[in-house]
């Protein structure tokens, strides 16, 4: 009896002591931050690479001896400019037949290229017109400039698509004539006209010679690669539940690109359909790629290079912000601890749009929570935290070093 009694008084002082420790003395040390106004940035980071926006492989149009290519790899070639010579072998009825087939289907898909070329032009050409009468409006305050500017993105893409279009009405020209030329040696087996010239469909750099060495090849086989280097872009795969908060036209940040100022580029695209991919722990995920344009891509970045995309989905100049490593969940509730007085006191937060440091501060339903004061400008809040922490503990606080404010998106 005497000994439970022992065990008894020693559980008791031992909760007294621990008692007195929590709310005398030093307290817990805890490490703090303001809440504050500030820019803040809500994006969606991953990988991607750069890729050439209009690039052309140069097949052989027809079956035969190619001989060696007499151009090398970041050689700039013009448009009609010969890149390759090929020897066609002799040609049946059966086969001239299906030469004339494939011209036929070629001419067709010119003309395809060519209306789908007019048309483009013809909304291009609306976009411009669009744009253009919103500016005034601007000024006298009846559009909106956010309106003004998805205006102003709308034309250049309208006008970056009539370019595409008629880059892809050239290559089908280019495919015509290399038909034409392909029928042209079928038909004349005399042998000065075996030698057939394959030409560039447009002007830009060789990026790579597929066939380098003299060879027999069938039509169709790709020979080499084209494309214009300074027109780049950038692919990104993101997963589908971050990719339904982008947007055409969110402004992207390019950085760890190699150089010391990040890049600027804005999305051109999402892709309508997603894909499967496992992750590098095995997750199967489904993603969707997103293609950005650069604005100032330099002259040392080239095509399949890698870099870091911050897409930005939302940002403001002046928000009232919490970092996130404050907050935490009680009874379905965000909150957070305040220090008042040496003491740790809990608060209900309402938090709005969120990124990996910090998350919005919106004000309290009617100005009150009915349960809880919010959080305020200047209010100092515990991060991270633990288990020791409690409504009431008394802590000893040490400030955090400040985050850097993020920079607007140029």
């Amino acid at each position: 009896m005497r000994k439970r009694t022992w065990w008894i008084l020693a559980l008791v002082g031992g909760t007294a002591l621990l008692l007195v420790w929590r709310f005398s003395g030093r307290g817990v040390e805890v490490e703090t931050a303001q809440v504050s106004r500030r820019p803040m940035l809500v994006t969606v980071d991953e990988d991607g690479r750069t890729r050439v926006r209009n690039k052309y492989v140069i097949a052989a149009p027809v079956s035969g001896r190619l001989e060696r290519p007499t151009v090398d790899e970041g050689d700039r070639v013009e448009r009609g400019s010969a890149v390759a010579r090929i020897h066609p072998r002799p040609e049946g009825p059966r086969d001239v037949g299906i030469l004339r087939a494939e011209l036929a289907a070629a001419e067709s898909r010119d003309r395809e290229a060519s209306a789908r070329l007019e048309a483009a032009i013809a909304r291009a050409e609306q976009m411009r017109r669009e744009a253009e009468r919103d500016r005034p409006l601007v000024e006298r305050g009846l559009v909106s400039r956010q309106a003004a500017e998805r205006s102003e993105l709308a034309a250049l893409s309208a006008k970056e698509q009539v370019e595409a279009l008629r880059a892809a009405a050239a290559a089908a020209s280019a495919d015509v004539r290399a038909r034409e030329l392909a029928l042209a040696g079928a038909a004349d087996q005399s042998p000065g006209s075996l030698a057939q010239l394959v030409y560039a469909p447009a002007a830009g750099r060789v990026l790579r010679v597929l066939e380098e060495s003299e060879r027999v090849v069938l039509a169709g086989t790709p020979i080499v690669e084209i494309g214009d280097a300074e027109g780049l872009e950038v692919i990104v795969d993101v997963l589908s539940e971050h990719a339904v908060r982008i947007r055409p036209g969110d402004p992207v940040r390019f950085e760890e690109w190699g150089g010391d100022e990040p890049l600027h580029g804005a999305v051109r695209l999402l892709e309508p359909a997603a894909f499967t991919k496992y992750s590098a722990l095995g997750v199967e995920e489904q993603r969707v790629w997103v293609i950005a344009d650069i604005f100032d891509a330099p002259l040392s970045l080239g095509a399949e290079f890698r870099v870091e995309a911050r897409i930005v989905t939302w940002e403001g100049d002046d928000v009232l912000t919490v970092p996130t490593s404050a907050l935490f969940q009680l009874g379905g509730e965000w909150q957070a601890f305040v220090v008042k007085g040496g003491r740790a006191v809990r608060r209900s937060v309402r938090i709005g749009h969120r990124s990996t440091e910090l998350a919005e501060v919106l004000p309290a339903n009617g100005g009150d929570d009915g349960v809880l004061p919010p959080l305020a400008e200047g209010d100092e809040v515990i991060l991270f935290p633990s288990d020791e922490i409690d409504d009431g503990v008394r802590v000893t606080t040490s400030r955090a070093p400040p985050a850097p404010a993020p920079s607007t998106s140029g």
